[in-house]
């Protein structure tokens, strides 16, 4: 009978590249608890008009990439593609969301989207997301960037490149849409790819983000949306910028940036590295005033970002293992002596204490367990033979400069 396989596009991550994540959890939550941010963890499932209604009917995630399903009460439920509508449902549905009060909320986990697997993207996928609830001050969307700037270093992350630019708000986005949609109306359409000459119509600030060499040249010279952006949006994009060249950070302004869930708008930004092929986004967000409202919240704005752990995990330096401070190994090969009872109480002993190790009690040679116990780094190797079980004793052995000692197991007490 053939072994069952993993499904195409879902990983297994063994101890080495889960360590990448647990680091990046750890300095998620180190990181982010020092800007008053706490965390929320929201299911996998959700029902799927949250994502139709929040990220947009029009967009590649909802139209192509979700996993959707029908269970058995004939309720259509999806697999999260994204983290912000689902932390915005939990904080409509716990009353935790007031217009002018600051909610800070992070979480990290699973995502799926139906793409095509390449390296970085999988169709099972992990996100650390963090939103800022209930301000509308410019500061607030710094706050956030200058958050992620220091996340992304807490990880040894270097070389980074922020891209920022300004969306427009519902007021003065429409004049742009008109004026983007005109401008592909008079390109030849035959040039553009599927996807862009339908969202030439649905969606055409997508347009703009096509990866296709065509696209990207026909798009060259289109209106950028500098041009059309409303004074209250152009005076919030200014504050920001003041306010990040104040803190110091390097970024290049990118009137092409766009994201590709429809709710952003006013200030978006992405990070993007170099260090893993072609330039690639590595984490991005933005602000989503009006999302709260569509989601059946309060009118209370919303600035956020999210960033994928695979490819955070690429630029990271892995992390070691952690020394075990033991390996006892159990020589006692007579049977019935008792030995690998004493043994698996002597290293819950020692676990109780706050160490760390393994407990060997399979058949094997004296020099490959001390090969082992080197190869895993334990600082010490306790040795359990005959004499020693007889005397009521353990052998310790000091991985370091090879010097023994015996010690009496009751003294483990």
């Amino acid at each position: 009978m053939s072994a069952i396989q993993k499904i195409k596009g879902f990983a297994d991550l063994f101890p080495e590249d889960s360590r990448c994540f647990t680091r990046m959890e750890a300095q998620a939550r180190a990181t982010f608890g020092r800007y008053g941010f706490g965390e929320l963890r929201t299911p996998v499932l959700e029902r799927t008009e949250l994502f139709a209604k929040g990220i947009g009917e029009e967009t590649d995630v909802v139209g192509k990439e979700m996993y959707t399903f029908t269970d058995r009460g004939e309720r259509s439920l999806t697999l999260r593609p994204e983290a912000t509508a689902g932390v915005l449902r939990a904080a409509i549905e716990a009353g935790g969301i007031e217009p002018g009060r600051a909610t800070r909320l992070y979480t990290f986990g699973p995502m799926f989207r139906y793409e095509r697997p390449q390296k970085g993207r999988m169709r099972q996928f992990h996100q650390i997301n963090a939103e800022l609830l209930g301000s509308p001050e410019p500061a607030a969307d710094v706050e956030v960037i200058l958050m992620l700037q220091d996340f992304l270093t807490s990880l040894g992350i270097s070389e980074l490149c922020f891209e920022l630019n300004s969306l427009g708000c519902r007021e003065c986005r429409p004049d742009y849409r008109s004026a983007l949609t005109a401008y592909f109306e008079a390109l030849d359409h035959e040039k553009l790819c599927e996807d862009c000459r339908r969202r030439m119509h649905t969606n055409p600030l997508r347009v703009l983000d096509c990866k296709v060499p065509a696209c990207k040249a026909l798009v060259k010279d289109a209106p950028e949306i500098g041009q059309h952006t409303c004074e209250s949006c152009r005076g919030h994009f200014a504050a920001v910028l003041a306010l990040v060249d104040k803190a110091g950070l390097k970024y290049t302004l990118n009137p092409r940036l766009v994201r590709g869930l429809d709710y952003y708008q006013r200030t978006t930004f992405e990070v993007t590295s170099g260090a893993i092929g072609a330039q690639t986004a590595v984490a991005g967000g933005g602000r989503y005033d009006g999302l709260v409202q569509l989601l059946g919240g309060p009118d209370a704005p919303g600035v956020g970002f999210a960033c994928g752990m695979e490819r955070l995990a690429m630029l990271m330096d892995r992390p070691e293992a952690e020394r075990p401070d033991f390996f006892l190994a159990v020589t006692d090969t007579r049977e019935g002596s008792g030995a690998v009872e004493a043994a698996v109480l002597l290293a819950h002993k020692l676990r109780l204490r706050g160490l760390s190790g393994e407990c060997d009690y399979q058949p094997g040679s004296m020099k490959s367990r001390l090969r082992h116990a080197g190869r895993i780094k334990a600082r010490k190797c306790y040795i359990l033979g005959a004499e020693e079980h007889d005397a009521g004793q353990v052998t310790v052995k000091d991985m370091e400069d090879g010097e023994q000692l015996k010690l009496d197991i009751a003294a483990f007490d």
